[in-house]
Parts: structure tokens; C-alpha cells; sequence
């Protein structure tokens, strides 16, 4: 038996057969059961250890259909339209779902009717399994009102009132019920019946385009898994050019014997079909998820599929069939080295609309950076004017002397070392943005400076003389190559 806490006293949450034998029933005391049968044991709930278990029966059921959502703390909702025919039928589907199940040791209870309504009744009410369309009416009326999946409160009122069950609702008068019981009564109603749609909420995303291959024989070794992704990604080349799409991002989904599931996303830089660059990626994927698969004792189903696609663009290929697109090859890379290491293994500098050189290139995902809009500033600086790259944060730098309070230094010290300059550059005045800056933000002059031996450094005086009380200060923002 499983025990939780209630208003401050430990009650009985759940039970088995043997509990419900003895006439044990939730709600009762635990104090009052250990008192009447000291023999039998009670666990205290693990609400977070119910839903993990309720979520990995989820995936185990993403091999009847992708639309898989979770009721309550104790429930599934499974779509099944178009997916029956699969599986020789509905109820040779719902048969094979249960006898699974208890095979794994559940006690699961399936029920199958055309509205998601009428099938949580089925499924909650022993005389029910299966309700075939447009009787949804006669297989509710004989139920209580539990059945409608309404409130508490609300059913405690209809009992009230003397209405017991789903059938006098049925043919009672909608106006009046909606005025003394709310609307919601109604909804619920039409919704079991099927008179209005009730969407569910799948946990996962429904992929667009999806290709899978059930096994006979449980495969462990990645090379057997490489090879049924490139047969996959056959299939889906196909699908794909019908649409004239390719696959911006895929996901392989690995389903174990014992019912777990490993999902694998590959996502690309740019549309993808060809199956020997998908097979690659995936080894790429595989390789670097390594220990982390664990197959038990083999994988009964694979399935690729599609997350995301966007219209495919043909490009020319030489005479071997390799792309003569430089981007295309780059991006092949990028791919490569994203699904081994991580979407941030590699990052791209893209320029943004800013004066300031820390915030003029924001670094960005390869992916998300090929897809970022750049925005004008107007005529850049000459690409020899700054320094490729600049220091994380500016260094402060100790100026010995200067020839005009206003000029370049003559002298500067920086990071224990003292240089002389031999030749200077500026200045360059870059004034704070007030959009972003507070009111009282420095403006920089920034120098081109050459020291005695021929380094070049990039300095900046920030603030200016007789502007604060404050005297301006000196840093290095970046070495010249």
C-alpha cells in the first residue's frame, strides 16, 4: 500500500488486490490499518518517482503513435487515428498494448472510443472497454457522474438535487443546467459525447516526416544501427523531395526490448537529404554519446524522423558527385563537429549594430548564426584600423607621459613592463550610446600605438580632461598581429 500525507495525518493513497481483499479502501488512517493488519506493508509516496515511471511508459507507447499525452498522475491518452491499421485493428492494438504491459508487471486498464472523453470513462468503469461511434450516449447514461470528469464540488451539487447519473443529465435542459451548474458541465458533456473536439496535448513534438523499421532480431553494435539509419534516411530522401524540402534537424529514436527509449537530434546548417551525410552525422552522434547508450539487450525498433524542415534548394556537384559549394562544405563540418562536441563547440562571429568594438560581433551557435540578421552601422572602419581580436576586458594601462594631455603617450606602462612609443595613430572618438549606457558613461579616444621595437597595441584614454573630476583613464583593448 502507498501512503501520503492529508490535512496533517498519514492516509492510505493507493492499494493492492491483497489490501482490497481484506476491505482496506483509500483515505483510511495508517495508524488504524497497522492497528487491523500489522502485517502489511505501507510506502509512502513518491510523487516524482510516479511521474518518471508515468513518463518512460510514455515513450514506451511513442512506438503505437507519436501523439502520446499524460492524464493526471495516473493515465495515458494515446491518438490512434491512422495508426490501428498497423497493428491488424483497434482492438488487436488496445490487446497488444495491454498484454505488453502486464507482461512488464502493470496492472493497466485500456479503453478505446472515438473522443478522448468517453475513452478516460471507459477505461475508469469496468462495464466499459470499447465504445463504438455514435454510441457514446448509451454507453455513458448508466455511469455516475465521475464518469464526465467534472469537479468535485460541481458533482456534489448535482447529487444534491437528486441527479445521479450521466443519462438524466443527458436529457435534462442544457439552459438551466448552465445557469445553476456552469458551463463547464456542458462542456464536459459534449466533449464525452463527441460533439465537440477536444485536442490533446502531445508530450513531444510531432514530427513531420517519419520512417521506422521494426525488427525481428534486437540489434546492439553501432555499425548495425549506422546501417538502419541510412536505410531510413532512403526512405525519408524521398518523402522529402516530394515536398521539396530538406531536414533542418533529426531525431533518431532507439527503442530497447525491456521499453526504454534513447532519442538521438542531429540538427544541420542547412537543409539536408542525402543518407550518407545523415549516416555520418549520427556517427558522429553515437560516438559521442558512447557510454551514455545503454541497448540491454537490444533495440527492437529504430525510427527517423524529421523535427524540422524548410524548402531545398538544388546545387550543382562536379563530375564525383562531391557539392562545388564551399558553403555547403563548411557547413558539413560545422555539422560534424556540432553533433561529436555540443551546438556550442563552435561559434561564429556576427557583426551587430553597435560603435562600441566590445558589442560590434556577438558570437553565436555555427546554426544560429548563419540564420542571425546583420544589421548596417553605416561605413566599418578599414580592416587594418583594429585588431582582429580584442582582449575579453580591457587591461588598464599606466601612461608615464604624455606630450599633450589630449594627445597619444609618449611613455605607458603594462602589465609590469614599460614601453616606449615610436609612432601613434588617432585618435579615434567613440561616444557612449545613451540607449544603452547611464548618463555619466565615458567617451573613448582610441590610439594606434608602435613601440620602439614594432609591436603595435590598440589603447584607449577613457573620459575626457576637465569633463569629471575624475582624471581620464588608460587601457589596452587589443594587440595588433
Amino acid at each position: 500500500m502507498i501512503s501520503n500525507r492529508e490535512k496533517n495525518a498519514q492516509r492510505i493513497a493507493a492499494l493492492d488486490e491483497r489490501a482490497e481483499a481484506l476491505g482496506l479502501k483509500p483515505g483510511l488512517g495508517v495508524a488504524d490499518v497497522r492497528a487491523m493488519h500489522p502485517s502489511l506493508e505501507i510506502i509512502e509516496a513518491d510523487p516524482q518517482a510516479d511521474r518518471r515511471l508515468l513518463e518512460s511508459l510514455a515513450d514506451w507507447c511513442d512506438r503505437y503513435t507519436p501523439l502520446v499525452a499524460l492524464d493526471g498522475t495516473d493515465g495515458l491518452f494515446l491518438d490512434i487515428t491512422g495508426c490501428a491499421h498497423l497493428f491488424d485493428g483497434e482492438e488487436k492494438m488496445m490487446q497488444e498494448v495491454q498484454s505488453c504491459l502486464h507482461r512488464q508487471g502493470f496492472d493497466a486498464r485500456a479503453g478505446l472510443a472515438s473522443s478522448p472523453g468517453a475513452a478516460w470513462a471507459a477505461v475508469r468503469f469496468p462495464s466499459l472497454s470499447m465504445i463504438p461511434p455514435g454510441q457514446e450516449a448509451d454507453a455513458l447514461s448508466p455511469l455516475p457522474l465521475s464518469a464526465l470528469r467534472i469537479d468535485a464540488e460541481t458533482r456534489a451539487k448535482l447529487e444534491s438535487v437528486g441527479l445521479y447519473t450521466v443519462g438524466v443529465i443527458l436529457h435534462a435542459p442544457r439552459a438551466p443546467l448552465a445557469r445553476r451548474f456552469g458551463a463547464g458541465l456542458l462542456e464536459r458533456l459534449d466533449q464525452a459525447l463527441g460533439r465537440i473536439e477536444e485536442a490533446i496535448s502531445p508530450r513531444l513534438p510531432v514530427p513531420p516526416l517519419s520512417a521506422e523499421r521494426q525488427l525481428a532480431e534486437p540489434v546492439v553494435h553501432a555499425a548495425d544501427i549506422e546501417n538502419l539509419v541510412h536505410m531510413l534516411a532512403v526512405t525519408l530522401r524521398l518523402d522529402m523531395e516530394r515536398r521539396g524540402e530538406g531536414a533542418d534537424a533529426l531525431l533518431l529514436s532507439l527503442f530497447r526490448v525491456d521499453g526504454a527509449v534513447n532519442r538521438h537530434v542531429v540538427r544541420t546548417s542547412l537543409p539536408l537529404r542525402d543518407p550518407a551525410v545523415i549516416r555520418r552525422l549520427f556517427r558522429e552522434r553515437l560516438a559521442a554519446a558512447g557510454d551514455k547508450i545503454d541497448a540491454g539487450y537490444g533495440f527492437e525498433l529504430v525510427r527517423l524522423s524529421v523535427l524540422k524542415a524548410s524548402s531545398f534548394a538544388l546545387a550543382q556537384v562536379d563530375l564525383a558527385g562531391e557539392s562545388t559549394c564551399e558553403e555547403e562544405r563548411l557547413a558539413f563540418f560545422a555539422d560534424r563537429v556540432r553533433a561529436r562536441l555540443g551546438e556550442h563547440a563552435l561559434m561564429r562571429p556576427v557583426p551587430v549594430e553597435s560603435h562600441v568594438p566590445e558589442r560590434a560581433v556577438r558570437m553565436l551557435p555555427f546554426a544560429a548564426a548563419g540564420k542571425a540578421a546583420v544589421l548596417p552601422v553605416g561605413e566599418a572602419p578599414a580592416a587594418s584600423a583594429r585588431p582582429i581580436r580584442l582582449f575579453s576586458r580591457p587591461e588598464p594601462v599606466e601612461v608615464i607621459a604624455a606630450e599633450v594631455p589630449e594627445g597619444p603617450p609618449l611613455h605607458f606602462r603594462w602589465r609590469r613592463a614599460t614601453y616606449r612609443v615610436a609612432r601613434s595613430e588617432g585618435p579615434e572618438r567613440i561616444a557612449p550610446e545613451w540607449w544603452h549606457e547611464p548618463d555619466d558613461a565615458a567617451t573613448r579616444d582610441y590610439f594606434r600605438i608602435e613601440d620602439a621595437e614594432g609591436r603595435r597595441f590598440w589603447l584607449y584614454r577613457q573620459g575626457l580632461y576637465g569633463a569629471a573630476e575624475d582624471m581620464p583613464r588608460w587601457f589596452m583593448h587589443g594587440i595588433f598581429p
